[in-house]
């Protein structure tokens, strides 16, 4: 990482160290390598597109001093919004559907947003958060929507920064490059960044259960099946952001092998991390086991496990869900 002083809380997102996750690359003989985006300021990697959202709107002069900015989120997008907006003295009211974890509620407060939760209803329906937040923008003085999901700024954010140190950190010896999706920002800006440097990079798209990337990216359609506790990834349309991401393949990971690979991380290599990114590890071992001995497949650790402690790290909620993890090593693999 760059030394010196950072001039602003803006100018520390990013930059986050690559990780070879050593006893799983062991294991598999292949190195796993986690963009460690939990070190944040914010403690995810939406810090990066909310840096971009609020830097591109203040250039196109669309939000102004004692501003506010709306977003409908699952939680992060509005912690890194909430967190770097009051480092400009932004106003942020956030719209965030109500089965979400209790702590992202929490930390959303402590942060000083406005937080309107809303009942977690389809997209379809003018009452999902994203359609309230529109509303509530237009209807606000002095506002921006964020809109996350179609905002651009989001994977240049990625492709700008995020792409660029993974392939800098690793030398360029990215044999794949394997993660979920939301918005779609993260996985195209990185995947289109390693693609210019080097097209035999594959690029595999992870999709949790009850999410349609996945039946989008093998056959075109939106289908889908199941359902899935993880936040803030799986979407059942095609964003702004994710059209065009040039993906290879795609693989789905229930929520019980998320499960597994959090206690496994957690366990063995000593990290505390999110539903999502537990995920993306179930998938990036995966596809590393395809790949020829020693290869290297990145992905990225989306957020901590601080803000799933009371579901996906707490013992009485896994048992009533039928979560509990039962495994000793990597046999779920």
């Amino acid at each position: 990482m760059s030394g010196g002083v950072r001039p602003d809380l803006f100018a520390a997102v990013g930059d986050t160290p690559l990780i070879r996750i050593p006893q799983l690359s062991a294991t598999l003989g292949r190195n796993i390598l986690g963009k460690a985006e939990h070190l944040n300021p914010g403690g995810s990697v939406k810090d990066r597109a909310a840096k971009y959202i609020i830097e591109a709107a203040e250039r196109a002069g669309t939000i102004k001093p004692g501003g506010t900015i709306v977003e409908g989120t699952a939680g992060n997008t509005g912690i890194a919004l909430a967190l770097l907006g009051s480092a400009r003295g932004y106003r942020t009211i956030i719209v965030i559907p109500d089965d979400q974890a209790p702590e992202k509620f929490e930390l959303l407060r402590v942060l000083g947003a406005d937080v309107r939760p809303v009942p977690s209803v389809p997209y379809a329906d003018e009452n999902n958060y994203y359609h309230v937040a529109r509303r509530i923008a237009e209807s606000t003085p002095n506002a921006i929507w964020a809109d996350q999901f179609n905002n651009l700024a989001n994977r240049q954010a990625h492709f700008e920064t995020t792409g660029p140190e993974i392939w800098r950190d690793a030398a360029g010896a990215v044999d794949a490059f394997v993660a979920a999706a939301g918005t779609g920002g993260t996985f195209a800006g990185i995947a289109s960044f390693l693609k210019e440097q080097d097209p035999q990079v594959r690029c595999i798209l992870a999709d949790p259960m009850g999410s349609a990337l996945y039946c989008y990216v093998k056959n075109g359609t939106l289908e889908f099946e199941g359902e899935s506790i993880t936040e803030g990834i799986g979407i059942k349309r095609v964003t702004e952001n994710f059209k065009g991401a040039p993906v290879d393949d795609a693989m789905r990971v229930d929520d019980r092998d998320m499960v597994e690979m959090a206690h496994y991380l957690l366990r063995e290599e000593g990290l505390l991390l999110g539903g999502s990114a537990a995920l993306n590890v179930v998938a990036a071992a995966r596809v590393a086991k395809g790949c020829p001995p020693g290869a290297s497949v990145v992905t990225i650790l989306c957020d901590g496990g601080a803000r799933a402690m009371s579901r996906l790290y707490n013992a009485q909620w896994l048992d009533e869900n039928e979560l509990t993890p039962t495994a000793r090593g990597l046999e779920f693999l």
